[in-house]
């Protein structure tokens, strides 16, 4: 059996953007010392800063991340998605991919960055994805503050680390009990870690592959 995700256009599309992002260098950020990087990286008032000296670094899941995602949004049939951290859009496509092999769906995406929005709306349109998919500019805390799909079956958390929490505080009303929460590089982000583990927190998560907190929304 085919899907979207193995086959063109979006299978070579894929090989060819995770190529891209390993080749991709970020002369602004190689200037900032590890500590410097690090304080900004974990800051609720710089996290701005830092990501717009990110900008020429596509920051992508890794590829099993990525089949891991399509694989949950297919498996629970998910017709409403939401994307913390849209970068270039690899993760992106593959949560749309589930989407159209579901029959369906709306996913909100969020990106700080305008010149990665524009990429990632560029390489939606090359997957044949973009109808399925409305990726908001600026912010996150404000773009993801209304509008989002009733109810969310997915969220993706891949942005700044120290919003983790906060996102999951706007979308946490539309959670369906069973909605998957998916935080990449959730070692980051203590805070939110002791919220989704926390006994009687409303969450069963648990951490995934090395790097991914998988969390489920409770009744």
């Amino acid at each position: 059996m085919t899907t979207t995700l193995t086959t063109a256009p979006l299978a070579p599309l894929l090989d060819r953007l995770f190529a891209e992002a390993d080749a991709a260098t970020s002369p602004a950020l190689a200037g900032i010392p590890r500590a410097e990087r690090e304080q900004l990286m974990h800051s609720r008032t710089e996290y701005l800063t830092l990501y717009g000296l990110l900008k020429d670094l596509w920051l992508p899941v890794s590829r099993k991340t990525g089949v891991l995602l399509y694989s949950l949004a297919r498996s629970m049939n998910a017709r409403g998605i939401v994307e913390f951290g849209t970068s270039f859009g690899i993760s992106t496509l593959h949560l749309a991919a589930a989407l159209r092999d579901n029959g369906g769906g709306r996913l909100i995406g969020s990106e700080f960055e305008p010149s990665k929005v524009a990429r990632a709306r560029r390489h939606l349109a090359e997957g044949g994805l973009a109808d399925l998919v409305e990726i908001r500019e600026g912010d996150a805390v404000k773009t993801l503050a209304g509008d989002l799909p009733e109810p969310v079956d997915l969220l993706l958390l891949d942005g700044a680390k120290a919003l983790y929490g906060d996102i999951l505080a706007l979308v946490e009303p539309r959670l369906r009990p069973g909605a998957l929460i998916v935080a990449d590089n959730a070692d980051h982000s203590p805070d939110y870690l002791a919220r989704v583990r926390s006994p009687g927190g409303g969450y069963l998560s648990v951490p995934f592959g090395g790097d991914v907190e998988l969390s489920m929304r409770l009744g």
